[in-house]
């Protein structure tokens, strides 16, 4: 199968390394050139093509870039397509992609997806084999999109290691902004508030432990992807900003008031996440 790749960064860079293993042809697109030339150079794509040359040789199109991004070019991309064409888009939010084009004539070739995986790093260097094995994918809208254009879909996340499920935009976004969304905004401010107040960037190095390593690893991430998530999913992030807001000055007053017992219960509340998280993992062994 004859694959473009809009976008050969991290995730679609790890998407094409798993496809191209399983005897698929890689077309690479991107706009910056210096990350066509890396993606090449790394074996992530076969050939790279401008948008237009990639969308007449591919039977698969995956749109890999950010979420504004996304709206402004999924359009184009379902004007240039030929019938049998299938376009999948790989974005974090999916309200606003499914609206941008919800009344296209083209809309039943394309899919809404989210494979839930990354890492904090960006760009084709980042690319990884693997990074989807064992973790599950969302599909939105399924019922408007061709039955070969989904069944082209679900075959390439099950190429890549993935376990698919529906779901509508609306919940997606919901439950995104909550269990994704809602951690950067954690890790992003909690990476300024060090900086702030510890002006010793050595002392940053020489104390940080690996609790803080690990909870700050996402404030690595790239603004240019973030930003445009944030915009495009803003009630539901507000939403869990506030009730985050609200426990964050809830366990202050604990501690200004030395209410050990509040402290201790709301510590002791949020461990019961580690038994959600553990029966998941299991779930999804099982599954794949």
């Amino acid at each position: 199968m004859n694959i473009s790749i809009i976008g050969p960064g991290l995730i679609g860079g790890s998407i094409a390394l798993d496809l191209k293993n399983k005897g698929n042809h890689i077309i690479g697109v991107d706009k910056n050139p210096g990350h066509l030339e890396q993606a090449l150079q790394l074996g992530l794509i076969d050939v790279a093509m401008d948008m237009d040359s990639a969308l007449e040789k591919s039977d698969t199109v995956i749109l890999s870039i950010p979420v504004d991004g996304i709206i402004e070019l999924l359009p184009e991309i379902l004007d240039k397509i030929n019938i049998k064409t299938t376009v999948i888009d790989v974005g974090s939010i999916k309200s606003n992609i499914c609206k941008a084009i919800e009344n296209h004539p083209n809309r039943s070739r394309f899919v809404a997806a989210h494979p839930l995986a990354g890492t904090e790093y960006s760009g084709p260097k980042a690319a990884l084999h693997g990074l989807f094995k064992n973790k599950y994918n969302i599909i939105c809208e399924e019922d408007r999109s061709d039955e070969d254009a989904l069944e082209t879909a679900v075959n390439i996340f099950n190429q890549i290691g993935m376990t698919t499920m529906f779901m509508n935009p609306l919940d997606h976004d919901k439950h995104l902004a909550y269990v994704s969304h809602l951690s950067h905004i954690s890790s992003f401010m909690l990476g300024q508030t060090v900086l702030e107040i510890e002006k010793d960037e050595k002392q940053i190095f020489n104390l940080a432990s690996t609790g803080f390593e690990s909870t700050v690893r996402l404030a690595k991430s790239s603004a240019d992807t973030w930003v445009p998530i944030f915009q495009n999913n803003q009630k539901n992030i507000s939403d869990s900003l506030e009730q985050y807001i609200g426990f964050l000055t809830e366990f202050k007053n604990a501690i200004d008031t030395d209410d050990r017992e509040k402290m201790y219960n709301m510590i002791l509340k949020s461990n019961d996440i580690r038994r959600i998280l553990s029966g998941m993992k299991l779930n999804i062994v099982k599954l794949s």
